[in-house]
């Protein structure tokens, strides 16, 4: 086992020993010795084995259903404080766990001045960057909106305790309110909840990281470059799903939208009016520039004269949203509604400061502002809609049935894209006053007609699931124009399958080629690329080629057509569902596909991990500007033909053998449904979404998170490796190692595959998962365990002989550490799980169940993810 960091292991003792006064003081030293024995156990059966892991069992098995719950409570909430203290840890030591060695942004700047690239490019090159980070709303922060923020509270309390200050008397205030909060939900967070959170990230963090991360750039540049960042120029920006995203959700409506919509602004006009309080208060000076004498008259103080009538529009601003989001008609007199409005005064503010030899105040607070305005705007973020195609079919479907024209739906290709090309040419409205859709369909036009009222900068793109065919792209336009759209908004399909990703380019190319959509689009086009259900369609192996392949096939399409290419990524939070860190995957990315700019999804806990504070956010931030500004100005080489077959026959046979398990093996759905929590875990109110698409579906209608969920529970991680252990022994077997190893040094794709496949492994454990498949798999089913863990094995073995390595993470130290030192820890609580899974599918009680949801917040905070 690695060694644990003196610093960090003196926050984990002090963290648990305040959770230790909490369960002294509120179940009695005798319970307390008891959990000190589970722990001691688990610790020690870490180090030698089976005699204390017998005693461990034992132990557990011995409790009471009345005693579950606590003990569950106490090792989750360790795991909470473990976290925090890992967290503060990779602030103090301004590190972050990634898989490699990643340079300051300095040296980035200077590495690409040594290649030849001259300093303009560069310059040009960040101050154009379009980086769109989308926060979305899927089911996997487990934990609550309170409890993070008592958390984050425990985070100030060891920042201060850094500097020399006493906290002990406040951790242990915020520990008890801790353990006497429940750690679940008593309800599923509504759309509306879900916005909230998000809304939270930014306000308690990404405000204050903006600014310090445009800053750092702007003096990075200055002190390599010779040359500013633009004040008005922000590399990366934020978008969300959370209220926008309405596929497979019924309750994400448009009247939902809406009012997300009317929050968002009244979040960014909140805060601004703290900013501009704070800037009135330090910009006291009375002397001023001729230009702002001329706008606030003879006044002592112009620029909290002016900043005065910023703050009054701001109020106003924020009273019409108010009685907006009361349903109130109110007038729009002296509201600020766009970013200009709101920068104009303030830039008058910073060429005043300028001009009369104030260039250190100008530089201070008023510019953090003005960055902000860059970045945020006036709605904070922009926000996207995504349904599923199959909706806006429906829509054509009723109506062609209104008209007496046949199926929509039956017709060919062909005759969708002509009668829709020749309805957004024509000028007569296509929907009649005396037709009375569907309450589904109304729904879909109520939102379109939301969106056609809204006003540009506060949307993103509308994204739409489960494209395939140009005429679900042009569906989506004729919609929006027939509700009243004036502008073109970005229509952007997604291709989720293997199927629809091997035809993207085929379905683009064709869009391209209509005349009326290519002048739509401004000669600029969205792709969005799903991870989470391709890979769960196709195995991890055959899904990470064929994105790699459909990225490369648009990027020529669009080239072809002399069209702006931006890639949507839908990443997940797990390497199952596209997962990994960020500026790994950018640099893996096919030559000319990360042109500039890209968009990618961050989902749920991961939000937290990697926004959550403001220090952390603003290393993560440099990573994504670092890696697109790299992919950009110096991408990798085009991949070898021969790596390129060896790819190939890898995904081929991986597709092969994850396809005959999953679909074919008749026993697989049976153990999945016994071996881990998968149903209970839908009584897990993690998010507002079902977890199935279809109430009554099998694995295949399963959404890609739960799936993940569940095997990541029970620590086999299936979804993750399944495919890789057959594909990389047949090709060890036939000869190619040294052609592997030559692809892992030469190849960033294929490193980042197997260095995202090696991490995921060292998170599995043979004998936890054989323990859930003991105490609940029938006897007949358990020969497919034995199965997959043999396969297990062989896949580590195939890891370590193609990095040739000893030891899994043995490269990496930091994350071997971190998985070591939860590990006895997650260990109690598996095998509790596992018992209560037991206890509740034999005879079901309410203790029991809760407990159960316990132990799954628990694990999954020991994980560091769910799905």
């Amino acid at each position: 086992m690695t060694q644990i960091h003196p610093e960090l292991r003196n926050d984990v003792r002090m963290l648990g020993e305040c959770l230790g006064t909490t369960i002294k003081k509120h179940l009695g030293e005798a319970f307390f010795q008891k959990i000190e024995r589970i722990r001691h156990l688990a610790k020690e059966g870490r180090k030698d084995g089976a005699v204390e892991d017998e005693r461990l069992l034992e132990e557990l098995s011995a409790l009471s259903d009345d005693e579950v719950l606590p003990v569950a409570r106490s090792f989750t909430q360790f795991l909470n404080l473990a976290n925090i203290a890992e967290e503060f840890h990779r602030i103090r030591q301004q590190e972050v766990v990634i898989l490699d060695s990643n340079d300051s942004f300095s040296s980035l700047l200077h590495r690409l001045k040594s290649e030849g690239i001259d300093d303009d490019t560069i310059v040009n090159t960040l101050t154009d960057m379009n980086v769109e980070l989308v926060l979305t709303a899927h089911p996997t922060e487990i934990n609550r909106r309170t409890l993070i923020q008592k958390y984050n509270a425990i985070t100030e309390c060891l920042r201060a305790k850094e500097k020399g200050g006493c906290c002990k008397h406040r951790l242990d205030e915020l520990i008890s309110q801790i353990w006497h909060t429940n750690e679940i939900r008593q309800y599923r967070p509504t759309p509306v909840d879900e916005a909230k959170w998000g809304f939270a990230v930014i306000e308690n963090s990404l405000w204050t990281a903006i600014p310090d991360f445009l800053r750092g750039l702007d003096e990075q540049m200055q002190s390599v470059l010779g040359k500013p960042l633009p004040l008005d120029a922000c590399p990366v920006r934020f978008a969300s799903w959370m209220g926008g995203d309405r596929d497979g959700n019924p309750f994400v409506t448009s009247k939902v939208t809406k009012e997300v919509l009317m929050l968002s602004r009244w979040m960014a006009v909140d805060l601004y009016l703290r900013d501009i309080d704070q800037l009135r208060t330090e910009l006291s000076m009375h002397e001023c520039n001729e230009e702002l004498r001329a706008k606030v008259g003879e006044t002592t103080e112009p620029y909290r004269q002016l900043l005065g009538e910023v703050k009054q529009a701001l109020k106003c601003t924020r009273k019409w949203i108010e009685k907006s989001l009361r349903k109130k008609t109110v007038k729009e007199d002296c509201l600020i509604l766009r970013a200009e409005q709101l920068l104009e005064p303030l830039m008058l503010c910073h060429r005043s400061l300028i001009d009369t030899g104030m260039e250190i105040i100008a530089s201070g607070g008023l510019e953090d502002t003005i960055r902000r305005i860059a970045c945020f705007g006036t709605t904070l973020v922009s926000l996207d809609i995504r349904q599923n195609s199959d909706r806006h079919a429906e829509v054509f479907e009723e109506l062609a049935e209104f008209y007496g024209m046949g199926s929509y739906t039956l017709w060919t290709e062909a005759g969708r894209q002509a009668f829709l090309i020749k309805e957004l040419q024509s000028k007569r409205p296509l929907i009649p006053l005396n037709w009375e859709p569907s309450d589904n369909a109304q729904e879909v036009l109520n939102t379109c007609k939301m969106v056609a009222k809204t006003a540009p900068e506060a949307l993103g793109s509308y994204v739409i699931s489960m494209a395939s065919q140009p005429s679900d792209v042009l569906a989506v336009i004729l919609l929006l124009r027939e509700m009243g759209m004036k502008s073109n908004m970005r229509i952007v399909p997604l291709f989720e399958t293997l199927a629809d990703l091997e035809n993207a380019h085929h379905c683009i190319d064709a869009l391209l080629s209509v005349d009326w959509y290519k002048q739509y689009t401004d000669r600029h086009q969205e792709v969005m690329i799903g991870y989470s259900d391709s890979s769960k369609d196709a195995g991890q192996l055959a899904a990470v080629w064929g994105q790699y392949k459909t990225q490369e096939a648009l990027t020529e399409v669009c080239k072809k057509h002399a069209v702006h290419l931006t890639l949507f990524h839908g990443r997940g939070g797990t390497v199952g569902r596209g997962g990994g860190p960020s500026h790994t995957a950018i640099l893996a990315q096919p030559p000319g596909s990360v042109n500039n700019g890209l968009r990618v999804t961050e989902q749920g806990e991961m939000i937290r991990f990697k926004f959550g504070t403001p220090e952390i956010a603003v290393r993560n931030l440099e990573l994504y500007a670092g890696a697109v500004l790299t992919a950009t100005l110096s991408p990798s080489p085009a991949p070898e033909q021969e790596w390129r077959e060896q790819m190939e026959s890898l995904a081929t046979t991986g597709f092969k053998e994850y396809r005959a398990l999953i679909r074919e093996d008749k026993d697989f759905v049976p153990y999945f449904r016994k071996g881990t929590p998968e149903q209970e875990l839908a009584k897990l109110p993690l998010g507002s979404r079902p977890a199935k698409r279809k109430a009554d579906g099998g694995v295949e209608s399963l959404r890609a998170i739960p799936w993940i969920f569940a095997w990541t529970q029970i620590r086999l991680m299936l979804p993750a490796w399944l495919g890789s252990d057959a594909a990389l022994k047949q090709a060890v077997d036939n000869g190619d190692l040294e052609r592997m190893h030559e692809m892992y040094e030469n190849w960033p794709f294929f490193r980042a595959y197997a260095d995202m496949l090696e991490m995921v492994l060292s998170k599995t454990d043979e004998k936890i998962s054989r323990y859930y498949e003991d105490r609940l798999v029938p006897d007949e089913l358990k020969v497919l365990g034995e199965n997959l863990r043999r396969r297990l094995n062989s896949v580590v073995d195939m890891v370590l002989a193609l990095k040739q390595i000893n030891h899994l993470l043995e490269q990496s130290p930091v994350l071997r550490r971190s998985i070591d030192v939860r590990n006895p820890y997650i260990d109690p609580l598996h095998y509790l799980q596992a018992e209560l899974l037991h206890r509740d599918r034999n005879q079901p009680d309410n203790r029991l169940e809760k407990a159960l949801m316990v132990t799954m917040a628990g694990i999954s905070a020991g994980m560091q993810n769910t799905g």
